[in-house]
C-alpha cells in the first residue's frame, strides 16, 4: 500500500489549495481513507475522513464549511479542497488509509489505519 500526497505550498490568508493523494495497493472505494494534519508542537489531528459510520464524510469542526474531501475512484485519488485558509491551517497534511470502522471513522479510530503517506506542507501567511 502506498499513498503519495501533493499540492501543498504557500498561500495567503483567505486563499485556497487543493491537495491530492494518489493511492496504490488497495482500492480507494473499498476501504476508509482520510486527511490528517500536524502543526509544529501539536498532535496530529483528523481533518476529514470517509466513510463515516453513516456513510458520509467526516469533517473536523475547525474545517467545516471550508474544506471539502472528494475522491475519483477511477484515478485512485482523493482530494482535499481547502478554501478560506487561515494561518491556523498551517501544518503538514497527511493522507491515511485504513479499514472501515463500524460506528465511527478512522479520524477517530487511528488503530484502524494501516498506511500513511509522507505528507505535504501547507503554509498560510498572514
Amino acid at each position: 500500500v502506498q499513498l503519495v500526497e501533493s499540492g501543498g505550498g504557500l498561500v495567503q490568508t483567505g486563499g485556497s489549495l487543493r491537495l491530492s493523494c494518489v493511492a496504490s495497493g488497495f482500492t480507494v472505494d473499498d476501504d476508509a481513507i482520510g486527511w490528517f494534519r500536524q502543526a509544529p508542537g501539536k498532535e496530529r489531528e483528523g481533518v476529514s475522513c470517509i466513510p463515516n459510520s453513516d456513510g458520509r464524510t467526516y469533517y473536523a469542526d475547525s474545517v467545516k464549511g471550508r474544506f471539502t474531501m472528494s475522491s475519483d475512484n477511477a484515478k485512485q485519488t482523493v482530494y482535499l479542497q481547502m478554501d478560506r485558509l487561515t494561518p491556523e491551517d498551517t501544518a503538514v497534511y497527511y493522507c491515511a488509509a485504513g479499514s472501515t470502522v463500524l460506528g465511527g471513522c478512522i479520524c477517530d479510530y487511528r488503530n484502524y489505519i494501516y498506511s500513511w503517506g509522507k505528507g505535504t506542507q501547507v503554509t498560510v501567511s498572514s
